[in-house]
C-alpha cells in the first residue's frame, strides 16, 4: 500500500484547537460518524488520534488494517487541494467557502464527502483552512484603508472651485443633491474661470453616467473613467428626502436645501458618517449649529500653515566647521569656490537652496547647493552683487536675501524663480534690473513680458479704454515706478535727451500683456515677469508657466499676506503651490525676502499694521 501524502502546508499551520472547532459541524453527527468508523475497522481510532502514535507495538494485522484506513482517507487531500485551487482561481468570489464550491461541482463532491465520512471527518479539517485563509489573502492584496468609508455631500462651490474634486476623496462615496445640479446648470454660461469649471464638472458627470452598464440608482463607480485614485461611488438624489429644519431657515434657499439633504442622509445611513464639504464658511457654521458634520475642501491646500513654506535659505549650525571642517573638500573653478561636505546636514538640503554660516571669530560662508549625491553635497560660493563693481543696471543688493535673489535671477541655468516677501523688499526692482541687463546688455533674451493678476483691492472702476497694453497700464503702476528709478540711475549725466532715449529704448523692450489672452501662446527666449502671483489659483499658475518655450525664464513674485482673490488663502494660493512643487528641481530657485528696503515708514507699517 502506498504511504499517505504529507499534509498540506496550510493545514500544518493550524493550531490543534482549530481542528476540533472546524471538523465538527454538529456534535451528534460527528459522534455517530466516528462511532461507525470505529465499528467498521477496529484500529481506526488509533490512527486518527495522536494518542495512537504512543501506544505499544501492534501486530502485523493491526498495522495492515491501519494502513487500509489511512489509504481510504488518502483521496481527501488531492480533492481538497483541487478545491482550494478552484476557490482561488474562481472569478465569482475570492473568499467563497469550500463547501459552496463542493456543492456546485458534484463530480468532486461525492468522493470527497464519502472519504470524509469514512475517515472520521478528516477531510473537513483539511478543507477548512483553505476557506479561512482565502479572506486573508484577499485582504493583503487590497491597498485601501480598512476603516469605515464616509459619505461626502458636496456643495456647489466645491465643484466650481475644483472640477476634479469628484475624484479626490479616495475610497469614500460622494452624494450630489439635486439642487447642486441645478446650480451647476446656472453657472455654465460665460468665459470666467467659474463657468469653465462648471462646464468641466458637467462633462465629468456625463462621462460617468455614460459608462456601459452604469446604474445611477446603485451608484456610479468613480474609477470607471480612468481615475484610479477614486475608489468610491457617486450617488445622485433620485427621490425626495424627508427632513425637518428649523422654521427660521427659509426652505427655498439652496444652502438650506443642501443642509436638509445632509440631515436626511445622516438619519437614513446611521451610524455611517455623513459629511458636508463646502467652501462657504457661513454654510459650514450653519451645518455645525444644526449638529451636522461639515468640513472645508482641503485638497487644494498645499500647506496648512504659511509659516511652513519653503524659504530657500538654511542657516548652518554654529558647530558646522568644528564638526565638518576636517572632512570638507574644496576646489576652485572660475570665479567660484566649491566645498564638498557631508554629515547629518546633507538630508536637510535641496538643490539650489542657499546656506550661510555667520559666527564671531569664524570665517563666514554664503553658498548655494549645486549638487547632492547620497551622503555628500557640493556648495558653490556666490557672486557678491552688493558691491558697486557687480551692480546690475545700476542696482546693488542691500541685504543677504537680495543677493541670493540676484544670483538666481542672473543665472542662465535657472529657468524658474519665485520671490516672496512683504511690501518694499525689492522683488519687482530686482527682477526688472536683472531683466534689463540680460535683454539689453547680454542679449540673452529678446524682450521682457510682464503680466499680473488683475484683482482690485477696492471697488472696480469699470471698463478701461484703449488697447490691451493701455488697459493694463493702470495695473502696472509698480512697473512705472521702478522703471523711473532704473532709468534715472542708468542715465548718469546724459542730459534730458539721453534720459528720454533711454526710456524709449527700455519701453520698446518691455511688453505688458493680460493674462486673459495667454492660453495657447508660446514664449521663445523671453524674460517673463508675473507680478502679484499670490492672487492666482493653482490652475492659472499652471496655465502661465506652461507657456514657456526654449530659452525662456519665468519669475513669479508676490506677497502672501496680500491675497485679494476670494476663496484663496496662503495655503491654497497658486504662488504657494508653485514654490512647493518646484523646490529641489535643478533649474528652479526660491527666496523669501525678509527685510524691507523701501523706507523706515514702510518697514514699520508692515510690522505694526
Amino acid at each position: 500500500m502506498p504511504l499517505p501524502p504529507a499534509p498540506s502546508r496550510r493545514a500544518a499551520l493550524l493550531a490543534p484547537e482549530a481542528y476540533d472547532v472546524t471538523a465538527r459541524p454538529g456534535k451528534a453527527a460527528s459522534t455517530a460518524t466516528a462511532a461507525d468508523a470505529a465499528d467498521a475497522v477496529g484500529s481506526a481510532p488509533e490512527v486518527a488520534t495522536p494518542a495512537a502514535r504512543t501506544t505499544t507495538r501492534k501486530t502485523a494485522a493491526e498495522r495492515t488494517a491501519s494502513l487500509q484506513v489511512v489509504s481510504s482517507a488518502t483521496p481527501a487531500t488531492p480533492a481538497t487541494t483541487a478545491e482550494r485551487t478552484g476557490t482561488r482561481s474562481s472569478s465569482t468570489s475570492r473568499t467563497e467557502p469550500t463547501a459552496a464550491v463542493e456543492a456546485r461541482s458534484p463530480a468532486r463532491k461525492t468522493p470527497a464527502r464519502t472519504t470524509a465520512a469514512s475517515a472520521g471527518a478528516a477531510a473537513p479539517a483539511v478543507a477548512a483552512p483553505a476557506a479561512a485563509a482565502a479572506p486573508s489573502a484577499s485582504r493583503s492584496k487590497r491597498s485601501k484603508p480598512q476603516g469605515p468609508t464616509k459619505l461626502f455631500v458636496l456643495d456647489t462651490n466645491v465643484l466650481l472651485h475644483d472640477p476634479t474634486s469628484l475624484f479626490r476623496f479616495e475610497e469614500h462615496d460622494i452624494f450630489l443633491p439635486m439642487i447642486v445640479l441645478e446650480e451647476l446648470d446656472g453657472h455654465k454660461k460665460g468665459m470666467t474661470e467659474v463657468a469653465r469649471n462648471g462646464r468641466q464638472t458637467s462633462r465629468s458627470l456625463d462621462a460617468l453616467a455614460g459608462v456601459q452598464g452604469a446604474d445611477i440608482g446603485r451608484g456610479l463607480k468613480l474609477d470607471s473613467t480612468g481615475q484610479r485614485a477614486a475608489g468610491g461611488c457617486l450617488y445622485f438624489q433620485t427621490a425626495p428626502l424627508d427632513y425637518s429644519l428649523p422654521t427660521s431657515l427659509p426652505q427655498g434657499k439652496a444652502d438650506n436645501q443642501i443642509l436638509g439633504v445632509v440631515e436626511a442622509l445622516r438619519k437614513e445611513h446611521a451610524p455611517r458618517e455623513v459629511v458636508l464639504v463646502s467652501k462657504d464658511i457661513n454654510m459650514r457654521v450653519k451645518a455645525r449649529a444644526l449638529g451636522l458634520n461639515a468640513e472645508d475642501y482641503q485638497n487644494d491646500k498645499t500647506l496648512e500653515d504659511g509659516d511652513l513654506l519653503y524659504a530657500g535659505v538654511l542657516a548652518l549650525p554654529p558647530d558646522f566647521w568644528a564638526k565638518s571642517g576636517k572632512n570638507v573638500e574644496s576646489w576652485q573653478s572660475g570665479a567660484h569656490t566649491y566645498y564638498r561636505i557631508g554629515g547629518p546636514i546633507v538630508p536637510q538640503l535641496m538643490i539650489n537652496q542657499f546656506v550661510y554660516f555667520e559666527a564671531p571669530g569664524e570665517p563666514s560662508l554664503f553658498a548655494r547647493v549645486s549638487e547632492i549625491r547620497e551622503k555628500t553635497a557640493v556648495l558653490q560660493t556666490l557672486k557678491d552683487y552688493g558691491s558697486a563693481k557687480h551692480a546690475v543696471w545700476g542696482v546693488t543688493t542691500r541685504n543677504r536675501e537680495q543677493n541670493y535673489a540676484m544670483n538666481l535671477l542672473m543665472d542662465p541655468d535657472i529657468d524658474f524663480v519665485t520671490l516672496t516677501g512683504t511690501a518694499g523688499t525689492g522683488k519687482t526692482l530686482l527682477a526688472l534690473a536683472a531683466g534689463l541687463t540680460q535683454v539689453l546688455d547680454d542679449r540673452r533674451y529678446t524682450e521682457i513680458i510682464m503680466t499680473r493678476a488683475t484683482v482690485s483691492v477696492g471697488e472696480d472702476i469699470g471698463f478701461l479704454p484703449g488697447t490691451e497694453e493701455e488697459k493694463m497700464g493702470p495695473w502696472m503702476g509698480a512697473l512705472d515706478d521702478n522703471l523711473e528709478f532704473l532709468a534715472k540711475g542708468d542715465g548718469g549725466n546724459a542730459g534730458e535727451w539721453g534720459r528720454a532715449a533711454t526710456n524709449e529704448l527700455i519701453r520698446s523692450r518691455i511688453k505688458i500683456k493680460s493674462m486673459n489672452f495667454m492660453r495657447g501662446r508660446t514664449f521663445l527666449n523671453k524674460y517673463v515677469i508675473i507680478d502679484e502671483a499670490q492672487n492666482l489659483t493653482p490652475k492659472q499658475m499652471k496655465t502661465l508657466i506652461t507657456r514657456a518655450g526654449p530659452g525662456t525664464k519665468i519669475i513669479c513674485m508676490g506677497n502672501l499676506a496680500q491675497i485679494d482673490t476670494p476663496y484663496l488663502t496662503e495655503g491654497s494660493s497658486g504662488l504657494t503651490y508653485a514654490v512647493d512643487r518646484f523646490k529641489g528641481w535643478p533649474h528652479s530657485g526660491h527666496i523669501t525676502l525678509a527685510r524691507g528696503e523701501r523706507s523706515r515708514l514702510a518697514d514699520f507699517a508692515s510690522e505694526v499694521l
